[in-house]
């Protein structure tokens, strides 16, 4: 099992949630409101008069074998509209309760 971290522009929740919906990833932890800035490319996203949008991240736990294809749909998203930042980091789950 993997843990995927997503942080993306609140523009793409809906996008998101229908891909995880149809890949049936079910179970997962939302933050409505984050502040940040890419590390390479794209605006910052402040919720401030200079930088008026927000982030929203999204924290998963998938199965190994549905990681890849669910990171390949994510990453489609992000390269239609660069800008608006998403992305996406996974790790290893050694256990669970």
């Amino acid at each position: 099992m993997k843990a995927i971290f997503i942080s993306f522009n609140q523009a793409y929740y809906e996008m998101i949630l229908s891909i995880m919906d149809r890949n049936n990833l079910r179970g997962f932890t939302y933050w409505e409101e984050l502040q940040g800035r890419g590390s390479k490319t794209g605006n910052p996203h402040y919720g401030n008069h200079a930088w008026p949008t927000l982030n929203s991240a999204i924290l998963t736990m998938v199965e190994d074998e549905k990681v890849d294809n669910f990171l390949n749909l994510l990453h489609k998203i992000d390269k239609q509209t660069e800008a608006q930042g998403l992305r996406a980091f996974v790790w290893n789950i050694e256990k669970s309760i």
